[in-house]
């Protein structure tokens, strides 16, 4: 049986699960030994995201929101608890099935963008889709279609390292869209923006999740942005103090 075969089958006999769930983080704790002692970096933290909402995750420096969303992404294994993307039980499943769904049902857009500067636009977002094991032609059809939707078509030769920031932060977000993902992932998306152009790609970021029902788990420093989501989930000392609908 094929990894994909293996998700759709441990889906299926998931139980209890909701179809209106995107992701359900239960208990989640994370732990690290370090010569200082130990660091609990998230403390029994638990919450529901439904599917397309927008959910900003904000806190302090050291509050955990960059290790819950590694955490949810399948960077990193918790010391304890349960996160289920789509009814799925990540943690259950081996290193090679967490790769299989992290690449299928998982989108990333990151502050530093992340491109590959050597390649063109184009080959960055149909990267994901040919390592799923997408053809070339389809990858192609689908990324024109994304970068289209975007406004950047006409970039699709160019180098991301030739582009504005702006314009590589759509680069990053159609290159995330390529997998039709279940959950994308943003960390500080307007981290490196201006306040135009961050004001820009967070009103992009939102259409995703409200006109064609994206669900969006953003960390961010900005409580301003974070109010304009659907929600906000604040993160003190690894622990959850707020968990606010807008």
């Amino acid at each position: 049986m094929s990894n994909k075969q293996n998700l759709v089958s441990k889906k299926n006999t998931e139980t209890g699960s909701d179809d209106s769930h995107a992701l359900k983080v239960e208990n989640l704790s994370k732990i690290y030994d370090t010569s200082a002692g130990r660091v609990v970096a998230l403390d029994n933290v638990s919450f529901t995201i439904q599917k397309g909402e927008f959910v900003s995750i904000v806190g302090p420096s050291g509050s955990g929101k960059s290790t819950v969303l590694n955490m949810i992404g399948a960077l990193d294994r918790p010391t304890r608890g349960k996160i289920s993307v789509d009814g799925i039980d990540m943690f259950s499943m081996n290193d090679s099935e967490i790769a299989t769904l992290r690449n299928e049902r998982i989108g990333f857009i990151f502050q530093s963008f992340n491109l590959i500067n050597r390649t063109t636009v184009l080959k960055n977002v149909k990267l994901p889709g040919l390592i799923a094991g997408m053809s070339h032609d389809i990858a192609n059809f689908r990324a024109m279609k994304i970068l289209e939707a975007l406004g950047i078509d006409d970039k699709k030769d160019q180098k991301p390292v030739n582009l504005s920031g702006g314009q590589q932060q759509r680069v990053a977000i159609a290159r995330s869209l390529i997998n039709n993902p279940s959950i994308i992932l943003a960390d500080e998306p307007t981290g490196n923006l201006d306040t135009k152009t961050g004001d820009d790609v967070f009103a992009m970021l939102k259409n995703l999740s409200h006109k064609f029902k994206r669900t969006i788990i953003m960390v961010t420093h900005n409580p301003e942005l974070a109010e304009k989501s659907d929600r906000s989930i604040l993160l003190r000392d690894g622990r959850i103090e707020k968990d606010v609908y807008h």
